[in-house]
């Protein structure tokens, strides 16, 4: 998918948040000059590319104004880049992408899966970049009054096959939609795991696989402690588990706040599959 990266084991992208209000670090890396030491010490960490996003979309989030969120990303990317690190940018603006990829980010991860803004698939390819395309149906501010499904497994499927069709009549090559099943969004924490546990439906999909569990909220439920909420900076451990079973399921990569452990979770995978093939 990227040169330089590897091909034989599930890829490890860490999450910069450029954003006041992210659900897990908000506020944290704000000044361009932090987000880019902690994009580098990511790396340092195991991670194969750095995810940089200026928009929050967890639960309940408002939308900020475009400029906004390029005066967020814009010098976090210029700086990882220029430090050799491989970037993707995490908007669902087209304009952004655009800017982004202007800048050296070499894949556009839209959460909206192209549904957001109507230029995104066709400012794609026109670039030529990977593209990930999540299942999504509503933004955040009320994506959680969507979580109705016939048949969730299969309806989540059939509605990302829409996007991704979309995408090719777009012009994309298939060859570089990146599919992510959308965790956490538009989903219950119930039916998160019903998606976990049959990520073989969207690998066979036939093309690479995005997850991000990292922190969410469904880890902190089922590790809830005297009936509170396990806080997010303590749902590292269980994160890793799920990468370690993301990577063994034949994901193409994951998307998680802390590397080191999950560098070495996706290798165990790797290692345990050539056992098992």
């Amino acid at each position: 998918m990227l040169p330089g990266l590897a091909q034989d084991r599930c890829l490890v992208m860490g999450v910069v948040n450029v954003t006041p209000d992210s659900f897990s670090d908000g506020g944290k890396w704000l000044d361009a000059a932090t987000a880019v030491r902690h994009g580098l010490e990511l790396v340092a960490s195991g991670a194969d590319l750095v995810d940089v996003g200026g928009e929050s979309t967890r639960p309940g989030a408002l939308r900020i104004d475009e400029a906004e969120e390029l005066r967020r990303v814009l010098p976090v990317i210029s700086g990882l880049v220029a430090q050799g690190v491989a970037v993707s940018v995490d908007t669902m603006r087209a304009s952004v992408a655009e800017r982004s990829l202007a800048a050296g980010a070499a894949i556009v991860n839209d959460v909206s899966g192209g549904r957001a803004d109507p230029e995104m698939t066709a400012l794609a390819a026109r670039a030529g970049s990977p593209i990930v395309l999540m299942h999504w149906r509503e933004h955040s501010r009320t994506m959680q009054n969507h979580t109705h499904y016939d048949d969730l497994v299969a309806d989540i499927r059939a509605e990302l096959q829409v996007q991704v069709d979309a995408a090719v009549a777009a012009g994309v090559d298939p060859a570089r939609i990146i599919v992510d099943p959308g965790l956490g969004f538009s989903k219950t924490g119930a039916q998160n795991w019903t998606v976990l546990a049959h990520l073989d439906a969207f690998v066979a999909m036939g093309h690479p696989v995005l997850v991000a569990a990292s922190r969410k909220r469904f880890l902190g439920e089922l590790l809830r402690e005297d009936g509170e909420l396990r806080p997010t900076d303590r749902r590292d451990a269980a994160s890793t588990a799920v990468a370690t079973l993301a990577a063994a399921a034949g994901a193409w990569c994951v998307r998680v706040h802390e590397a080191s452990a999950a560098a070495d979770a996706v290798r165990v995978a790797a290692r345990l599959g050539k056992e098992t093939a």
